[in-house]
């Protein structure tokens, strides 16, 4: 009941689907006083969640900053945590998201010897969408790759990310595994996803990927314009706060 609840909250927090809302109930309205109220709503909504520097003000100020991939440590066991993929049931394959650079950089880390395990945790958030098993299917894409299955460890039950914690937890206590990890996830959701993995007891270090904001990267004009690109990032932020929200309520975090 949780999982599905969460994925309505996200739904519903979406500045696009409130535009939409607003801009019908204009037109649906006889009273010209609110008709007027429900125009300023819509001119409001549509100009300021498509502007790019509120959202990347705000993006900064929540993302997990990142770490040189020089800088970091040596260690037995990186989990990188699921929520880069969909499946594409015409042709039989995985494809990406934008949140694939979570695997793109755990395959460098492996490679270059700061991990010598890899545990990909996460089946499929996806409510309705079917076809989707993404630690298996990814373990299948590395193992094509070169990389020696005995070397990648699957948890392949969790939908959300405090499952993703809870049962790494379940797989790292029952492998007897009690040696510090790397976590790996976006830097938008490490937040949220750190929380839930101190929860359980577990000690990691972090190591966050896909990042919105570039600290390096000037202000530029282009914020001041509109873009649709600018809904985008601000469902992924608002995904984030409300889900760490509704976590820590839960006693998740």
């Amino acid at each position: 009941m949780f999982f599905l609840l969460s994925k309505l909250l996200a739904f519903l927090f979406s500045p696009f689907l409130w535009f939409l809302v607003s801009f019908f109930t204009y037109f649906l309205l006889k009273n010209e006083k609110w008709k007027l109220h429900f125009k300023r709503v819509s001119i409001f909504i549509l100009i300021f969640f498509s502007l790019g520097f509120p959202i990347k003000f705000l993006v900064a100020r929540w993302e997990v900053a990142g770490t040189r991939i020089e800088k970091v440590e040596n260690y037995e066991l990186g989990v990188v945590l699921s929520g880069m993929a969909e499946y594409n049931k015409d042709l039989n394959v995985l494809t990406a998201r934008r949140g694939i650079d979570r695997i793109w950089q755990t395959i460098t880390l492996y490679k270059i010897g700061k991990i010598k395990k890899i545990l990909i945790s996460g089946d499929s958030g996806y409510v309705i969408r079917k076809g989707l098993h993404e630690a298996d299917q990814l373990k299948e894409v590395l193992v094509k790759w070169g990389v020696p299955s005995k070397d990648i460890l699957v948890e392949n039950k969790s939908k959300n990310t405090f499952e993703n914690a809870k049962l790494t937890a379940v797989f790292m206590r029952n492998n007897k595994f009690n040696k510090k990890f790397l976590l790996i996830t976006s830097a938008l959701h490490m937040k949220r996803a750190a929380a839930c993995f101190k929860k359980q007891k577990l000690e990691f270090d972090e190591f966050t990927t896909d990042h919105y904001h570039i600290k390096s990267t000037e202000f530029t004009f282009d914020q001041l314009l509109p873009s649709v690109n600018s809904f985008v990032m601000w469902e992924a932020y608002l995904k984030e706060v409300v889900g760490y929200t509704v976590y820590s309520l839960r006693g998740y975090l």
